[in-house]
């Protein structure tokens, strides 16, 4: 119920915290280094990928890696966030941007808010052989090149366009099992290492991977029946 008085402090109402997790930034490093918020909780918004600016309050491409906390299930809301008592489980241990995001005043969050992100290399790099995988996934899966072939769909480079894009997606499908049952990375782990499956991501571009036997196959999102363009 409104009062009609200017609102100066939270209520814990929990709509910050249900329309998803923070983004990370070097100052929260210690939060992931020290075990505080762990690995598995997290995950990667990869360079090129969409992102909604919560600032602008729209859809932009990401030009480096974000890093943030997951949802739950089928949501938006922060892990973190205790839906029955409306609390912050790490509360004490927030990120800089719940720190930062007071809703009656966002001049705080918005001066910080895409500055010093903080990135898997800050995390990884001393992790040689770790990082090395990370590093050939980025290389192989980047999203500039998914982008390349998505334009030669309408050209006569069609097929090899289409396989472009299915050699890509089917690396990044094979390797996180593959990393998972050899090297013994948590499974949870997988979408901060490497960021969401590219079988989701693809849905970006109007496209959706199916699966036949052996064969995977690309049709557009928007049909429903199942009629592979490869």
């Amino acid at each position: 119920m409104r009062t009609g008085i200017k609102q100066s402090n939270c209520i814990r109402c929990g709509t910050c915290c249900k329309k998803g997790g923070p983004s990370f930034h070097l100052e929260d490093k210690r939060l992931i280094e020290k075990g505080i918020i762990l690995s598995k909780y997290i995950y990667t918004i990869r360079e090129g990928e969409p992102v909604f600016d919560n600032v602008q309050g729209r859809f932009q491409i990401a030009t480096t890696d974000i890093i943030k906390i997951k949802g739950k299930k089928d949501s938006w809301t922060c892990i973190f966030f205790d839906e029955d008592s409306n609390n912050c489980k790490i509360y004490k241990n927030r990120p800089i941007e719940c720190r930062a995001l007071k809703c009656w005043d966002t001049e705080e969050l918005e001066r910080i808010y895409s500055k010093n992100r903080l990135t898997r290399k800050d995390l990884l790099s001393k992790m040689k052989g770790l990082w090395d995988l990370v590093e050939d996934h980025q290389a192989r899966c980047s999203y500039k090149k998914i982008k390349g072939f998505v334009k030669e769909l309408d050209t006569d480079k069609r097929n090899k366009a289409i396989e472009g894009i299915l050699d890509i997606i089917q690396y990044d499908i094979h390797l996180r099992p593959l990393l998972a049952e050899k090297a013994g990375v948590n499974p949870d782990m997988i979408d901060f290492l490497f960021g969401r499956p590219l079988t989701e991501t693809i849905k970006m571009y109007d496209l959706q991977v199916k699966h036949k036997g052996d064969r995977y196959y690309l049709k557009p999102f928007s049909e429903d029946r199942f009629d592979p363009i490869l």
